[in-house]
């Protein structure tokens, strides 16, 4: 064999095992997703995604000048922006008062599934969904308890609702944001399409947990007391030692501000999104309490 036809064979094993390690990457990094990380290794999942990009870097497979292209920056700094506004939307007690004035309210356990369905949608609209769902989660499991009704229906909703509803916008999940950078998407005409679908998304969600054979129609309670109906406030949270803040007016008003000021940009003006939103992530750090 000439030495030029033992180069070109070992060149194809070469990119034979190259596509074998590839595949055995995207094996590796889906089950640390699916897991939450890989075992006896403390990487959680952005760990293990790290790690993959990491390996297929080294493989030869993605150059540095790739890899630093592929990343979408106007994306990653709205993110930034948007999780600062939920931080201080969450640490200003915003979430907590949301939630407690729906468990103060005497209402049946269908217009209460109903209230948090549409109130985690809207809210996921404008917020990281995933925020939505991080801090209302334990406040509706404390509600459902003082309540003594069933928290499966309510908890289903909340994360069902905050996913649907982040649909609404393109700020709503980082899937949208990504999106809506990418393709240079009008966020007022966006908007409009799209809230018809999520409405109608809502209400069959609903439904579904109102009439199904597993919903509330499964789960029905007793009536509860009116010390249930109307907690006592200050009452322990079972989050696991997740730390709910008390509301403070100013940091909330500060943080509504804040968004309201965004989204009259994002549907009045041409400014980039990424560029408003990291403004108003500048103007919530400067902050001698948050933060």
């Amino acid at each position: 064999m000439s030495s030029s036809a033992l180069a070109l064979e070992t060149q194809a094993l070469w990119h034979e095992a190259v596509d074998w390690g590839v595949v055995g990457v995207f094996a590796l990094v889906y089950l640390g997703m699916f897991l939450g990380g890989l075992p006896r290794l403390k990487l959680n999942r952005p760990g293990v995604a790290l790690l993959g990009a990491i390996a297929m870097m080294g493989l030869g497979v993605v150059s540095t000048e790739e890899a630093v292209r592929a990343v979408d920056w106007p994306t990653l700094m709205l993110l930034f922006a948007f999780m600062v506004l939920a931080a201080q939307m969450h640490l200003g007690g915003f979430f907590t008062a949301v939630v407690d004035r729906l468990g103060q309210r005497p209402m049946s356990q269908g217009r209460l599934l109903a209230a948090l369905i549409a109130v985690a949608g809207a809210l996921s609209a404008v917020f990281s969904n995933d925020v939505v769902c991080l801090a209302m989660a334990p406040l509706v499991a404390r509600i459902c308890v003082q309540r003594r009704l069933a928290p499966v229906p309510f908890l289903v909703g909340l994360a069902c609702a905050a996913n649907i509803g982040s649909a609404a916008t393109l700020i709503g999940n980082p899937q949208n944001m990504l999106i809506g950078s990418v393709m240079q998407l009008d966020f007022g005409r966006y908007a409009r399409l799209a809230l018809g679908p999520v409405a109608a998304s809502l209400v069959v969600l609903w439904a579904w947990l109102r009439f199904a054979p597993l919903g509330l129609a499964a789960r029905a309670t007793p009536a509860p007391s009116r010390d249930a109906v109307e907690p006592a406030s200050g009452s322990p949270l079972p989050a696991g030692g997740l730390a709910m803040p008390a509301p403070d007016r100013w940091q909330m008003l500060k943080g509504l501000a804040v968004a309201l000021a965004l989204m009259a940009v994002f549907l009045a003006t041409d400014w980039p999104r990424e560029a408003a939103a990291l403004v108003g992530a500048g103007i919530l750090l400067l902050s001698r309490r948050f933060l």
